[in-house]
């Protein structure tokens, strides 16, 4: 299917590896040019190279804190005019909520709430004017079914969750819709440190751990970020204009809910 977004400019937040990854590839694999953001310098131009050399689109890096007003800034200066926005930023650490202060809370809130929206309100005003926008929000499949150790993911992603179903509404008129796409478990660094802690608190091995989190998937896998990337794809095209506010679960079936 062409998605009809060839020539496009994208965003893409945290797409050196994992899932920001996977939708940075799909995007470019439609013709997209994407501009990419990172922390680290490294990873970031070996993924830009990757995605030249899979998908000859044209690729922009920029090396920047996207949770800082100064990381934002550079972004936005790279790519001033953006038609899609990828929101996605790594996720809190595991924990208990006893062990959690102020600014641990903040820290969270800044960058899996507060950021997003701070990105969505300086570009979504240009998409509105061209009469095309796609958002979308990679949050967690935890705004669905709270994990109990990822507290601080749970409540930051979900304030994200609640904004966006406002906002969503106001906006589809124009053209531009927002959606949120909320993995599950997927085979990414976030998946080591999810690992980790259960390693720690339940005295496991890596291996024991790793199959217990795969027995609760009913695909019987992990995700792979090439396929959350081309959901992610769909998201933006052309003929998802009928879509929005929605939160699109891609988690191989492990909520146990029928809504």
């Amino acid at each position: 299917m062409d998605l009809g977004i060839a020539g496009r400019r994208a965003i893409v937040c945290a797409a050196s590896k994992g899932l920001g990854r996977g939708c940075a590839m799909s995007l470019a694999r439609e013709g997209v040019a994407v501009t990419i953001a990172a922390r680290t310098p490294g990873p970031l131009e070996q993924t830009a190279d990757d995605i030249r050399t899979a998908t000859g689109s044209q690729v922009t890096t920029v090396c920047a804190d996207v949770t800082t007003e100064a990381g934002r800034e550079a972004l936005l200066a790279s790519c001033p005019d953006p038609d899609i926005l990828v929101n996605n930023a790594g996720g809190p650490p595991p924990g208990n909520f006893r062990d959690w202060d102020r600014d641990d809370w903040m820290a969270a809130l800044n960058a899996n709430m507060l950021t997003p929206i701070e990105l969505i309100k300086r570009t979504v005003d240009g998409m509105i004017e061209r009469r095309f926008g796609r958002i979308v929000n990679i949050t967690s499949g935890a705004v669905k079914a709270p994990i109990p150790i990822l507290g601080l993911s749970n409540g930051a992603r979900s304030g994200l969750t609640g904004f966006i179903a406002g906002l969503a509404r106001e906006t589809v008129q124009h053209n531009v819709t927002i959606n949120n796409l909320l993995p599950g478990i997927f085979d990414t660094d976030r998946l080591v440190g999810i690992i980790q802690g259960a390693v720690e608190a339940q005295g496991i091995t890596v291996d024991q751990a790793r199959a217990a989190r795969r027995a609760t998937i009913p695909a019987g896998r992990f995700g792979d970020p090439e396929e959350f990337g081309e959901a992610c794809a769909y998201l933006c095209s052309r003929q998802a204009g009928f879509m929005t506010g929605q939160n699109v679960l891609i988690d191989g079936g492990a909520y146990p809910g029928t809504y």
